[in-house]
């Protein structure tokens, strides 16, 4: 299974996906709170896989993408969204994300994308 790199800036929302992930057989080398976290996150510990929230203080989640794909383009991030946020969905898909979930989360549904996502 994946090695994932959680970063939301909700503690809960961390903890609600890395149950449904760590569920998944999936391993959760790391959280991050905002998107700069999440870039020196990323390169210290080259998960297999990023979770991001798009809506984060100082940077945001599209900034963070951004970031960490101009560091490694092979890198695989999904993005977290609330439903509403199609406009910054379609951003982060043009800006390299591989994937999406919408808030609330529904473990099969999380799942099935961070599965997809690791074996394209």
């Amino acid at each position: 299974m994946g090695r994932i790199l959680i970063v939301d800036d909700t503690m809960f929302m961390r903890t609600l996906l890395k149950n449904i992930l760590f569920s998944g057989g999936h391993d959760i080398v790391g959280e991050a709170a905002d998107g700069a976290e999440a870039l020196a996150r990323y390169q210290e510990l080259k998960p297999d896989l990023v979770t991001m929230d798009v809506v984060m203080p100082k940077v945001n989640g599209i900034e963070a993408l951004k970031a960490i794909k101009a560091a490694d383009p092979a890198a695989k991030v999904i993005m977290c969204t609330a439903v509403g946020q199609e406009q910054m969905v379609k951003l982060a898909i043009k800006s390299g994300a591989r994937g999406y979930i919408v808030k609330p989360f529904q473990a099969p549904k999380v799942l099935e994308e961070v599965k997809n996502v690791l074996s394209a």
